[in-house]
């Protein structure tokens, strides 16, 4: 589903990716993983076009996507929940979630405003709070449920748990989850290693913008020598 081949992105002169190379298939769990400041975030930002690499390539569904404004990607069908969620803090609940609505690829079971509050209920009661009113975990709902209005064949979660309490944090594991069995291809970003065994298909470790392992989640738990090396665990 989603090819990068060789992806040099920089800020100005200064380099953060060099020659990112990885695989996603269609209907897989595929996380990236490794320490603050290795790239992983940098990586997110190259597929969705915000900082566009410079060399490289980057294919989804067999059509390049680098080089694209980031609302034409969108429009392709990648869905992001950002780092920090980045909900709109002015426009209510309602409007975060209708504001992204739209089904670019004609899924014969959209996510609709309905959809998505069966799926987080706690939003129900909250529809007509503005975005700031909002706790971390539920700020963190929305954001997904944005990205899952856009109807998106892949979706991306920067730091899905990040900041949030425990029991908070599971239930958005079980989100993901669910959203897993239902056939979504993700891909995650996260730090606790723990969940992310439990829930991917397939791992990408980046050390210095580059991958430096990658594998399946058994093998990552059988080699706790890669934890202490690449993830200081």
């Amino acid at each position: 589903m989603l090819d990068l081949k060789g992806v040099e992105t920089f800020y100005g002169s200064i380099q953060a990716l060099f020659g990112m190379s990885m695989h996603m298939e269609q209907g897989k769990v595929t996380t990236l993983i490794g320490r603050n400041g290795m790239g992983k975030t940098t990586t997110v930002s190259s597929i969705m076009g915000i900082t566009p690499c410079r060399s490289g390539q980057i294919t989804f569904l067999d059509s390049r996507i680098d080089g694209k404004p980031p609302y034409q990607v969108a429009q392709r069908g990648i869905g992001l929940v950002p780092e920090g969620r980045q909900i709109f803090p002015n426009l209510s609940v309602r409007e975060n979630l209708l504001v992204t609505a739209d089904n670019y690829a004609a899924g014969k079971s959209p996510w609709t405003l309905n959809r998505v509050i069966d799926f987080f209920p706690e939003l129900q009661v909250r529809l007509n709070n503005m975005g700031n009113q909002l706790s971390g975990g539920e700020q963190q709902m929305l954001a997904i449920g944005r990205a899952l209005m856009l109807n998106p064949l892949l979706l991306i979660l920067d730091e899905a748990t990040e900041g949030l309490a425990p029991l908070v944090r599971q239930e958005i594991w079980q989100c993901l989850n669910r959203l897993k069995e239902s056939g979504m291809t993700i891909l995650l970003i996260d730090k606790n290693i723990e969940e992310l065994n439990r829930i991917a298909d397939y791992h990408y470790i980046i050390e210095k913008g580059r991958v430096a392992w990658d594998g399946t989640p058994g093998t990552l738990q059988d080699n706790p020598e890669l934890k202490t090396r690449y993830l200081g665990i």
